[in-house]
């Protein structure tokens, strides 16, 4: 059953979208065997490679016009098969989500989705079969007019194709969610649709979408085209049968099917929470998918769509999808590039595991010799062997090929004489957190090497300007501090300090950038941005825990930020005696604000809050650390100290962005979502702290006019 619908049922939709850049649907004739004709629908939107094709309302209107009347030449007999193809390196990156953020309504928002299904659906009704040339970069709706086709090919060289609508508080719903499991099984579906999303977005390859049945036949870009119009011609013709090995079958729908799910959830729950709503609204569809029609499927998709579209988690996911695409890419407060010295040679202080994962991200991105020092030869060899090393395990991976492995090993040595700093152009310390040691270790190198180079040090909550304060040229001195893991992490503070000349500072901004981060530029100020955001919330749990609340009531009191983890996994994580050194640090600061709990450092001096498995995984509260903490007669209950936590995290951030630590509060957000992965969802801190009424009970206003809310 079809959707019942005219253009005309899509007006309102297509009048508040009046602006959009529209992709059009160019058709030409193209001969095939036989005498027969395959028209080819083009996808462009008119714009360079800069600007993707995208699937606005307009757009899919045009989209749905060209398909009735193909379909009308196809009843006529002139046309034997329909194709659909992008302009070139590019088919479709999805729909246009400047217009998806502003829908008014959820009525307004289940019309789009209504029009993706109806305008994407004429594909299988054209009479003749119908095809998709995947030619480039696909995305959200750009896989699904794919999926809505009879049969698809695919560009080799295709860089990333994906469904990343869960990532953005959405959920596949121009048919994604029902097609894609009935054609490439149950498994494969929730890799795409839930497992890849959830890994930072990650897409895939054009062989890996082949690999797992998303398209029919694989061809290489130099011929794509005419490789693809021949294989169509054989399918029209009858001489090419197509066979799908991964479609799933009886056995699979009702045995394989439910039990994948099952344990999709559990990991899910486990992983994420159940704050968010767009992972389980996908998995609810997924389900659905073994047992339903394509037009029931179709329809549950318009429901789920809507109620997200019209929701807050949605407007947030797209507050922080632009922070990530836009502001990160844009610095606020970034000198001018040209200013910034070139970087030939990089040194490093220490060899333990930060500065040999710093050695490592900085050779394979900068492609320059990094020479790492220590106290003594043996540290030394032994942090060159460890990189070395790594670099063999990236071989064996097939990330980089034999050449690179041993052009990247030669670039890495080790000295004990700092002499051989002499020629670096940029030094990064990585040693540990004691700011005489610092000092000291900057005062000697700073012998060495010239006037000009920069000097960087990854400090996590010391003053980057005390820590110059023996340096002749302080002004050559900035923060750069990393988050762990270094290669996954994708934030890097730069920490611009009264002192710091702009050289320096433009130095550091496109370091970070060669080396694939994402940098904000943050004051000089105690914890920066991530870690002082991060003790407050540490400290908030620690001194309720002090104070007689069970540690299961702080767990459970956090859990509707959304957090990965909750406050003492995240202690466990970064280390109980970083964690008691970043709470005194703040305390020590800000008395009145932060903390101090001589019970973190007991339990730092324990080593552990949780008892644990063989496997790692929690069983519970560790009984000696139960007992370090007892004697708390106030406790407070998860309610209480949700609302204490929002309150105080609110007037923290409303300070810092009064003293200037960052431009604005969505430099905040960009930092908490890179640096310590605030889910998309809630949109960083300050929406979310806007939405539950935080920023208004704190400092008697919001970080945004309007809000950043939904229609729900």
């Amino acid at each position: 059953m079809a959707y019942d619908f005219t253009a005309s049922d899509f007006d309102e939709l297509a009048s508040f979208s009046s602006d959009e850049v529209v992709t059009h649907s160019f058709v030409r004739d193209v001969p095939i065997s036989g005498g027969k004709t395959l028209a080819l629908v083009t996808l462009d939107n008119g714009r360079d490679h800069t600007r993707p094709n995208t699937l606005g309302p307009v757009t899919l209107l045009e989209f749905a016009a060209v398909l009735d009347e193909q379909k009308a030449r196809a009843a006529r007999g002139e046309i034997a098969g329909l194709a659909v193809t992008g302009k070139p390196f590019i088919f479709a990156a999805g729909a246009d989500l400047s217009k998806v953020s502003d829908v008014p309504s959820r009525a307004i928002a289940k019309q789009l989705a209504q029009l993706g299904h109806w305008s994407l659906g004429k594909l299988s009704e054209l009479g003749v079969p119908s095809f998709v040339f995947i030619n480039g970069l696909a995305l959200g709706g750009g896989v699904e007019i794919p999926l809505n086709a009879d049969y698809r090919t695919i560009d080799r060289s295709v860089p990333a194709l994906a469904l990343p609508e869960v990532f953005l508080g959405m959920i596949p719903g121009w048919g994604g969610s029902w097609l894609l499991p009935n054609l490439i099984g149950i498994e494969n579906a929730l890799k795409v649709v839930i497992e890849n999303p959830l890994k930072n977005n990650r897409m895939l390859k054009g062989q890996e979408a082949f690999d797992l049945g998303m398209a029919d036949a694989i061809f290489n870009p130099a011929t794509f085209l005419e490789d693809s119009i021949r294989w169509a011609d054989g399918v029209i013709a009858g001489s090419i049968k197509v066979k799908r090995p991964n479609q799933p079958g009886k056995i699979e729908r009702t045995v394989k099917w439910p039990i994948a799910i099952d344990m999709a959830e559990k990991m899910l729950t486990s992983r994420i929470g159940r704050v968010a709503d767009s992972p389980y609204r996908a998995l609810e569809l997924l389900r659905a998918a073994a047992k339903t029609d394509k037009h029931a499927g179709f329809v549950a998709e318009d429901d789920a769509l809507a109620d997200l579209v019209a929701g807050d988690q949605f407007r947030a996911s797209i507050y922080a999808f632009n922070l990530v695409q836009k502001r990160a890419k844009r610095p606020a407060g970034a000198p001018d590039k040209a200013i910034a010295r070139k970087v030939t040679k990089v040194g490093i202080i220490g060899a333990g595991l930060m500065a040999s994962q710093f050695a490592l991200l900085f050779v394979r991105r900068l492609q320059v010799p990094v020479v790492i020092t220590d106290l003594d030869q043996g540290r030394v060899d032994k942090g060159v062997a460890g990189i070395r090393a790594e670099i063999d395990a990236l071989l064996g991976k097939g990330r980089i090929s034999r050449d690179e492995s041993n052009r990247l090993k030669a670039l890495v040595t080790g000295t004990t004489d700092k002499a051989d700093f002499a020629d670096c152009d940029w030094v990064i310390e990585a040693i540990f957190e004691e700011l005489a040691a610092k000092q000291d270790v900057f005062a000697e190198i700073e012998k060495y090497v010239t006037a000009e180079t920069v000097l960087a040090t990854n400090t996590s909550s010391l003053s980057v300007e005390q820590i110059g304060a023996k340096l002749a040229n302080p002004e050559r001195l900035v923060g750069f501090h990393f988050f762990n893991p270094v290669a996954v992490m994708p934030l890097i503070e730069v920490v611009n300090t009264p002192k710091t000349n702009d050289e320096t500072l433009s130095t550091a901004m496109v370091t970070a950038a060669k080396l694939r981060k994402n940098a904000v530029i943050t004051k000089d100020t105690p914890g920066f941005v991530v870690n002082r955001i991060l003790a407050k919330v540490l400290g908030e749990a620690m001194h309720a825990v002090d104070t007689g609340t069970p540690f299961e009531v702080v767990e459970q009191s956090t859990k509707p930020f959304g957090l990965p983890m909750t406050p003492f996994e995240l202690l466990e994580l970064v280390g109980l005696k970083v964690g008691a050194h970043v709470l005194d640090t703040h305390h020590a600061a800000f008395p009145d604000r932060f903390f101090d709990s001589a019970n973190l450092h007991r339990l730092a001096e324990l080593g552990h809050i949780f008892e644990r498995d063989s496997k790692g995984k929690i069983k519970g509260v560790d009984k000696k650390a139960l007992e370090i903490v007892k004697g708390g007669t106030t406790p407070m209950t998860a309610e209480q100290l949700r609302l204490r936590i929002e309150d105080g995290l609110a007037d923290e951030i409303h300070r810092m962005l009064e003293d200037e630590v960052v431009e604005a509060a969505e430099d905040i957000d960009l930092c908490l979502i890179l640096g310590a992965g605030y889910p998309f969802q809630m949109g960083g801190a300050t929406p979310y702290l806007d939405r539950v009424g935080a920023s208004e009970r704190a400092f008697g206003g919001t970080f945004h006019t309007p809000p950043i809310r939904g229609n729900a």
